[in-house]
């Protein structure tokens, strides 16, 4: 048994090792520029020109590359996902993709007192004017897909908006979060500010797209879970090394740890395969998406308890690495919304959609 350096080590759902090793040098650069937030951004809209896209017959490659990535750092899996949400975005809308310039970021989120409104601006575009909250690294983005109410009866509806725009502010938020301290998430104000109408009214929510994306962010969750299981087990390992056996509960908790990360794995490849076979492109797809979220938040909040349990609080205390990705994964995993996500999902099953 010996300790293996696993910081660039690919996340494999059901890729063969070959083709997980042309993820390495990618990885090696991210690893480079851990807390480089502009240089992580230049590699996300790098990787935007070529990487594979949900639906198109090469989804877990996709997940394997997010859940890669944040494996080797939990902030740079957090920049990485929204660009490559954004490209899928207008690619499944059949806008020219030559209307990307820079990176994006996509801002969906609603808040409580805060409203985005769309316009018509007489020229048969739409002009964005509010308040949207949420907006991850927005001063720093070129562009994003943006939601914004509708007038009337139209619901909401994605916008393509130069965050560049002079009508742009970006309110810098009092950030002082421990977890993805790197990413500030604030208000982004919008005066009468020109956007295009991605896709149709209401299209945005109700595409297969909607559910493979919010699919994607879980497969990140699930890369910062291996890499901290990962650090678990060469904890055990230099620990042996050194004259120290791991006891029962270590190994035992080290054996449930496999078993969930085998359960998770199975299940992300199964889904993938299902998207590309064009199965989940219906109104099973966000059903699907709610029992993906549900079960790779709980993998990765049980992998997170079981270590935390086994290591103490020497690494919390002492191991830089070891303490940011546990703060960061904790606050990314948060966009789960828990028991309220479940409850849709119940909603759902008993409504219409019950597989079992």
């Amino acid at each position: 048994m010996s300790a293996v350096s696993t910081a660039t080590r690919p996340v494999r759902i059901s890729s063969s090792p070959l083709q997980l090793q042309t993820v390495e040098p990618l990885l090696e650069s991210v690893q480079a520029e851990v807390g480089n937030v502009p240089a992580l951004l230049a590699i996300a809209e790098n990787l935007g020109r070529s990487a594979a896209r949900p639906g198109v017959g090469e989804t877990v490659r996709l997940w394997e590359l997010l859940a890669s990535v944040t494996a080797v750092d939990v902030a740079a899996g957090r920049v990485l996902e929204p660009h490559l949400d954004a490209v899928a975005i207008l690619s499944q809308s059949g806008m020219p993709m030559d209307a990307m310039n820079g990176a994006w970021g996509v801002f969906a989120a609603e808040g409580p007192g805060l409203r985005l409104e769309a316009t018509r601006d007489g020229a048969g575009g739409y002009i964005l004017t509010g308040t949207k909250p949420w907006c991850s690294l927005a001063e720093q983005l070129r562009g994003a897909v943006v939601t914004a109410h509708l007038p009337d009866r139209d619901g909401r509806g994605a916008f393509a908006v130069n965050l560049e725009d002079p009508g742009v502010a970006c309110q810098t938020p009092n950030w002082i979060s421990r977890g993805l301290s790197e990413i500030p998430s604030g208000n982004v104000h919008f005066a009468s500010v020109p956007a295009t109408l991605i896709g149709q009214p209401g299209w945005y929510y109700e595409r297969p797209g909607f559910a493979w994306g919010g699919m994607g962010v879980a497969a990140c969750w699930f890369g910062g879970a291996v890499a901290v299981a990962r650090e678990f087990r060469d904890s055990l390992v230099k620990a042996a090394e050194r004259g120290r056996e791991p006891d029962q509960v270590a190994l035992a908790h080290l054996g449930e740890i496999d078993r969930i990360i085998a359960a998770s794995t199975g299940y992300l490849a199964g889904v993938a395969e299902g998207i590309d076979a064009g199965e989940l492109s219906g109104s099973n797809a966000w059903s699907e998406a709610l029992r993906v979220r549900g079960a790779v938040a709980t993998a990765v909040e049980r992998i997170q308890a079981l270590v935390v349990q086994n290591l103490g609080p020497g690494p919390l205390a002492f191991n830089e690495n070891y303490g940011k990705r546990m703060a960061d994964l904790s606050l990314y995993i948060r966009q789960h919304h828990a028991m309220r996500d479940d409850a849709q999902l119940g909603a759902l099953t008993l409504q219409r959609d019950c597989p079992w």
